[in-house]
């Protein structure tokens, strides 16, 4: 058990870590991030009853309608609210690329405890795919998620509420292909790899604009000040 529980929470923890530290401009209070964490993994509970009432009562019956509506569905919008609740308005939430951080850490909460249950019930070998696949792009679409929110609170204020619903919309429409590809056939691994390359590569290119987004609203609070001194 031990094993699977090490397995499971690792690669979460590893891609955690690298989001956090890619906070250039004064790291995000631990206590803060591992609450957020802790947030995502209780929702897997709440998510996972609500799936499997879904898939017992057979309401979506296609792969398409299952992938978007039973998993990305319930899981990006309970993400994003709880994430909206408890971090958007926060204090400790001064700048954008915050939103990455706290992002990823709600996603890889929730893709922790949803891997240590797969491989509590399948075994630890599938534990590399899992760190790939499921957990990496729980990573990304928390990331995506988290951009938008810290466009929608510091880039503008006439379009805020555009970028809070971008902030759901986005992650909720990659998170559908990605399991519209598993659930599809059993050619998914040409397509799925191809879009966790492309997916990637929109996380890494959210994080850079979020870099350039903090340093711009740094720049315009400093000028603030000096105008105000002088």
């Amino acid at each position: 058990m031990l094993a699977i529980i090490s397995a499971g929470v690792a690669p979460g923890l590893a891609l955690l870590s690298y989001f956090y530290l890619r906070d250039q401009f004064g790291q995000e209070p631990v206590l803060i991030v591992f609450k957020t964490f802790l947030l995502g993994a209780i929702l897997t509970f709440p998510i996972m009853f609500i799936q499997y009432v879904m898939s017992v009562e057979g309401i979506f019956q296609s792969d398409i309608l299952s992938s978007f509506f039973s998993v990305s569905l319930t899981e990006e919008f309970f993400k994003w609210f709880v994430l909206f609740l408890y971090v958007y308005k926060h204090a400790e939430f001064d700048e954008p690329f915050d939103g990455i951080v706290y992002g990823a850490s709600i996603s890889l909460g929730f893709a922790t405890v949803e891997n240590i249950i797969y491989l509590a019930a399948n075994g630890v070998s599938l534990a590399f795919g899992r760190a790939l696949l499921p957990v990496s792009s729980h990573a990304l679409f928390g990331v995506i998620m988290g951009y938008y929110l810290g466009k929608g609170k510091f880039q503008t204020e006439k379009n805020s509420w555009k970028w809070v619903f971008t902030a759901f919309f986005v992650p909720f429409v990659l998170h559908g292909l990605y399991d519209y590809i598993l659930l599809s056939g059993r050619n998914w691994i040409y397509y799925i790899f191809p879009f966790m390359l492309f997916l990637w590569w929109l996380g890494l290119k959210k994080v850079k604009h979020a870099h350039l987004m903090t340093k711009e609203f740094y720049k315009k609070k400093l000028q603030s000040r000096d105008a105000s001194i002088s």
